[in-house]
């Protein structure tokens, strides 16, 4: 599909009134996005796992107005008014309008809240707009009845992806493939697509407990990040490296290799910091007690042959990957070794999920 295609034609519906609610999960990449091209075009494709647990739920109260030219919208989250967050949804439907005329025509009450604790460090932008762009469809659906289910999706996650590039893999599940791939069909810059290839159960059903290292403000933004990636010295390589992983990954998948899966994801997730590391201005998102997990992490597979290993985003936490089958003594694990390494020894448990879902009332 091209942006063309997510132009609706005339509404056949009216509608006056109504309320949406959808909740969308975040989503953990395991081969990283990192620099990207105007507007939120990826510079190299990902994948990633849904997440279940960590969710934003948003319900949308609409109802239409007299006055047609402007975009009108009042935002709660988790029910008090969150003034500093209405810049940056004003601009993300300021940049969907075009796709969606109908915006102007109501007063929207946004209403979100996250399942997993405000400024817990865990990035929300991605579930939050996944979630909102679920609901803003589905009022779209009402006024077009006809549209088929493979459009709602794929323009939810293309809308998605202009609020927040990573929310665009948040629509479905389990894995997610963003970016257009030559060795992967139905790939696309605009939108993420369910991975197309053959995958062991073992990853149908994996575990992520996310350790809260740190739970503040990140120090530098994602976006002064991504632009950082450009004239960064290792950019082409990193770039390319990134869409040879994605084919590295296709068999290691197929055949449930847990040992080719730890050290691609690994290496991914160094390579992501590395990239901050030598950029210009540099930075290190990891804390001390990011290390000492991820040591640990390596003693405790050593020493004990199980499968568990760790990803990171762009930021000092973790996020602790293992399959079902371990999962007792994995936990446990973590609540004698790493959990001291969290703030106020705080981790979620998470597992892979299946993507947003709608609430009915």
């Amino acid at each position: 599909m091209t942006e063309k295609d997510f132009l609706p034609s005339a509404y056949q519906n009216s509608l006056k009134e109504g309320k949406v609610t959808w909740k969308a999960p975040s989503n953990i990449a395991l081969v990283k996005y990192w620099g990207k091209r105007p507007v939120q075009i990826p510079a190299n494709p990902s994948i990633s796992f849904t997440l279940d647990t960590c969710a934003t739920t948003t319900s949308i109260t609409f109802k239409e107005k007299d006055d047609k030219e402007v975009l009108s919208f009042d935002l709660l989250f988790e029910g008090r008014p969150k003034e500093d967050f209405k810049p940056k949804i004003q601009t993300f439907l300021e940049r969907i309008e075009t796709y969606l005329p109908f915006l102007k025509s109501y007063h929207f009450i946004i209403e979100t809240s996250n399942s997993f604790p405000h400024s817990s460090g865990i990035a929300s932008s991605a579930s939050g707009m996944a979630a909102l762009s679920m609901c803003l469809m589905d009022i779209e659906r009402q006024l077009n009845p006809s549209m088929e289910e493979s459009t709602f999706l794929a323009k939810a996650s293309f809308l998605a992806r202009l609020g927040s590039g990573s929310a665009c893999r948040s629509i479905k599940g389990s894995l997610v493939q963003w970016g257009k791939h030559m060795h992967i069909p139905g790939s696309s810059d605009l939108y993420g697509v369910p991975y197309p290839f053959e995958v062991n159960a073992v990853f149908q059903t994996y575990c992520d407990t996310i350790l809260l290292v740190h739970k503040g403000q990140k120090q530098v933004s994602s976006t002064v990040g991504h632009n950082l990636m450009h004239n960064h010295p290792y950019a082409d390589n990193r770039f390319q490296q990134a869409g040879t992983n994605l084919n590295q990954l296709k068999p290691i998948l197929a055949s449930g290799d847990l040992e080719g899966f730890i050290k691609l994801v690994e290496s991914e997730a160094l390579t992501l910091h590395a990239m901050m590391m030598t950029s210009s201005p540099y930075f290190i998102l990891m804390k001390p007690d990011t290390l000492e997990i991820i040591n640990k992490i390596w003693q405790y597979r050593e020493e004990t042959k199980i499968p568990v290993c760790f990803t990171l985003d762009a930021g000092a936490n973790v996020h602790l990957l293992y399959p079902v089958a371990a999962k007792e003594k994995v936990q446990m694990f973590i609540e004698d070794e790493l959990a001291p390494h969290c703030e106020n020894g705080q981790y979620i448990h998470d597992k892979v999920g299946s993507g947003a879902i709608k609430i009915n009332s």
